[in-house]
């Protein structure tokens, strides 16, 4: 079942191509030694060290939190746009984009370009000077967020960020409690670890001071949850008698959070961070209008909005530019970082004026944020994303995915739920659909392991490592007629 599940996850992405096709129709016969769709690029030889000598160099001289995917793990060589090759030559669709972070596609030649031209002009100078690169990227990227969150802050990674993100809601209102969700990754840093409610990603030491998790208002694996939930072409197969205009689920999962801000917190907090789609933990959806009560409750605390958009922005969702905009919410701080730069390190908080001033009480220096490479690699990205149509590409490619992927889940038992929205999207995988209990990880392994051995690379999530992530980038794949 396993393999056979391999297979058909292969099926449905050799469907999907930038490139051509061949016309045949793909049947569930199709073996793990599938042929790749053809690739008018041709990767240069592998010069550096052997196989074996990068094995024993890993295990010599890198951290060994570091860790690999795969029993034989990938040693890649080059890319190009949706592809991937190893040191032998042979090619793999990228289907999970370095962790939801290659946004335009491997060495896109606009931002590479960009880069090159950047390279050649100036590298580095710290942000106590002005330069050209900065001031423009800052004005690009704040045009596309909504008033009143026209300033930004130049960081160098997702954690940054949100470490940042924490720092100003708690300077700014002068509280201190934050809240986030159980199963939300926001970080690895010793202060957002606090924000990050993962066991595998806890250490036995001190950390995050003033965080409080909520329940997680998960329609699938959560208490509650219906047919008519999500903001998705796919729901649940979970049944409902909401009439119209009306989400039992949502108001259950509003009062667990009322329940939370009467018990677990101060009457006054600093604020409340959330992804508008987890990441990490399987692509989860909430009800269509929990963010907006949500919103409201801790703004009536005192405290602020964060959206972790670090793995949502950028387009990603299709029907909107920003995770958020698909609650139909404005934040009052916004964290980026992966697409932001195609794989380049760099990130942002955007935010409000008056609470990006609260930080300016005091000197707050960031010696690598908003160099001039980062901001013309991050201008050259948006250029892209609007040039190549990438938006609508996410939501048309990504809302056919999904259908298909559901065809699987109406024929498979162990297919649990199908999810997600424009090119972020979630397999979870079950024993049975009745018990929803994680598949087994011998099981899943296999699966994982099949579709790397067919050429498709795919991510993992969830608490028990049991959701499938197709964490597509943007310009991976078009439809094909």
């Amino acid at each position: 079942m396993a393999r056979r599940l391999g297979t058909l996850l292969w099926g449905c992405s050799r469907r999907l191509g930038s490139v051509a096709f061949s016309q045949q129709k793909w049947t569930s016969s199709v073996s793990t030694q599938a042929k790749m769709p053809p690739c008018d690029f041709a990767p240069e030889k592998y010069k550096s060290y052997s196989y074996e000598r990068m094995l024993k160099i890993r295990e010599q001289n890198i951290s060994p939190s570091l860790r690999t995917y795969y029993k034989k793990p990938l040693l890649l060589h080059q890319g190009h746009m949706q592809w991937l090759f190893d040191y032998e030559g042979r090619r793999y669709l990228d289907l999970f984009a370095g962790i939801v972070t290659v946004s335009v596609g491997h060495c896109h030649p606009k931002v590479t370009m960009a880069t090159q031209k950047q390279l050649f002009r100036l590298w580095h100078t710290t942000n106590i000077y002005m330069h050209p690169s900065m001031q423009e990227y800052a004005e690009k990227l704040t045009s596309l967020l909504p008033d009143p969150l026209k300033v930004v802050y130049l960081t160098n990674s997702g954690s940054e960020a949100n470490d940042l993100a924490m720092f100003m809601a708690r300077l700014y209102t002068r509280n201190f409690d934050i809240i986030c969700f159980r199963g939300a990754y926001h970080g690895g840093s010793p202060y957002t670890l606090g924000l990050t409610s993962i066991g595998l990603y806890k250490h036995g030491v001190a950390n995050g001071f003033g965080c409080s998790t909520t329940m997680l208002p998960d329609v699938f694996r959560g208490p509650w949850g219906g047919s008519h939930c999500r903001d998705s072409p796919v729901q649940t197969v979970r049944k409902c008698s909401c009439s119209e205009g009306v989400c039992h689920a949502n108001d259950q999962y509003i009062e667990q959070f009322k329940d939370t801000l009467n018990t677990s917190v101060p009457k006054t907090i600093a604020g409340f961070i959330a992804e508008p789609i987890q990441g990490v933990n399987g692509a989860v959806q909430y009800p269509r209008s929990f963010l907006k009560g949500a919103y409201q409750l801790v703004r009536e605390r005192g405290g602020v909005c964060i959206s972790d958009e670090v793995q949502t922005g950028f387009g990603r969702t299709g029907s909107h530019f920003w995770g958020f905009q698909t609650h139909d919410v404005v934040p009052d701080i916004v964290t980026l970082a992966k697409g932001i730069g195609n794989g380049f390190p760099m990130a942002a908080v955007v935010t409000t004026k008056e609470i990006a001033s609260s930080l300016a009480q005091n000197l707050h220096f960031n010696t690598f944020g908003g160099s001039p490479l980062a901001c013309a690699v991050g201008a050259a990205v948006l250029d892209a994303i609007e040039e190549d149509g990438l938006q609508k590409n996410s939501e048309d490619v990504g809302t056919y995915m999904l259908l298909e992927l559901a065809k699987l889940r109406d024929k498979f038992e162990i297919v649990g739920d199908v999810r997600g929205k424009g090119l972020m999207i979630g397999v979870e995988m079950v024993k049975d659909k009745d018990s929803r209990q994680p598949l087994p990880a011998e099981e899943i392994n296999q699966i994982w392991e099949d579709c790397k051995e067919m050429g498709v690379l795919i991510g993992r999530g969830g608490l028990c490592s049991q959701v499938l992530n197709l964490w597509l980038y943007i310009k991976l794949i078009f439809i094909q007629s």
